[in-house]
């Protein structure tokens, strides 16, 4: 999957309504869209929590998902393990990278057996160390989220992959807040993110709209995940802060316009900027000189367009005297000059 610009990933989770057809047009959308790879889930309400509705599972914390249990919420939410055979052999066939994210390791035997090409780390599994070794031991490129995680432990998720012999790690800027503030985001973390860790890194982005993508893609991420959805309508835990498809369109056209303009470090000019250049300043005789008349401010300017002498030359010229008469409109030289 990984390459050397920007790759875009489209994120499906529970945007499926529930029906696997739905799931196929997500991702042959997510394709036609320019996305690179599409990203499931593989885990079941029973493989990430407890079916409890004490005060430990309940959700209040201020989220979208606000009133429910979290196995009421991943019940909801879950992708059937029985689909993911099809979904991979469907993304294959119209050429798309699909993966997930395993939330325990019997979800990795499953993506395993599915020749699952790349691993992604959930922000809220990257204190599992142990779930992080296994998949790590897979040898398959890491994709890890850092959303909830101290600089500490995020040093802890990289150097059990490390451990495991797994140097293919990517780490992912992440607010995980739905929708995410922008003041909540701070991407200027990016660039640091690759110094302190040394390994790739990108944005898993819960923001609204694809301002925040752009800003990390011109700070260095080389990963870009974003939430998609065929149509908000279709309902879900993830739908409101979900892209729909013209949407994440967009965003894949401004990314690749960015990284265009994004060169790479260049003081030459292009032929373009040196045709330019011809409208550029430089030194103008301003009147009519006759010959052996002095040149002054009042006979010479500094203008548009550049046919003339470099205006760097300028006080040099002021007090010699003219060679030869000299139209109004006629570049500076040095022929002119005595």
């Amino acid at each position: 999957m990984f390459k050397e610009n920007v790759n875009i990933i489209a994120e499906v989770s529970a945007n499926h309504g529930h029906d696997i057809e739905i799931a196929k047009k997500t991702i042959y959308a997510a394709k036609k869209a320019g996305a690179d790879a599409v990203k499931i889930q593989t885990y079941t309400p029973d493989t990430i929590t407890l079916d409890c509705d004490n005060e430990y599972f309940q959700i209040n914390q201020g989220t979208v998902w606000d009133g429910t249990t979290l196995y009421k919420l991943y019940k909801e939410a879950y992708t059937p393990w029985e689909w993911h055979k099809e979904l991979f052999e469907f993304a294959k066939e119209i050429g798309i990278t699909i993966f997930s994210s395993p939330f325990d390791k019997s979800a990795v035997d499953l993506l395993e057996s599915l020749n699952c090409p790349v691993y992604k780390v959930a922000s809220f599994e990257i204190t599992d160390i142990p779930l992080i070794k296994y998949i790590a031991s897979k040898a398959k490129p890491i994709i890890i989220s850092t959303g909830v995680a101290t600089i500490s432990e995020i040093k802890e998720a990289v150097d059990a992959c490390k451990a495991e012999g797994n140097q293919r790690i990517t780490l992912l800027k992440c607010t995980s807040s739905y929708p995410a503030p922008f003041q909540e985001m701070n991407i200027l973390t990016i660039p640091n993110m690759k110094e302190t860790f040394d390994v790739e890194v990108g944005l898993s982005d819960h923001s609204m709209g694809s301002t925040v993508a752009l800003g990390a893609v011109a700070l260095g991420a080389k990963v870009i995940e974003k939430h998609i959805i065929l149509d908000r309508n279709i309902g879900g835990p993830d739908a409101s802060f979900s892209m729909e498809i013209n949407e994440f369109k967009e965003m894949v056209q401004e990314i690749r316009n960015l990284e265009q303009a994004l060169g790479k470090v260049n003081y030459d000019l292009s032929e373009k900027s040196v045709k330019s250049r011809s409208f550029s300043r430089s030194l103008f005789f301003s009147a009519d000189i006759k010959e052996g008349e002095q040149i002054t401010e009042k006979n010479m300017k500094s203008v548009r367009p550049g046919y003339g002498l470099h205006p760097r030359y300028y006080n040099e010229v002021l007090g010699k005297k003219a060679s030869k008469d000299i139209k109004r409109g006629t570049p500076v030289d040095w022929s002119y000059l005595n």
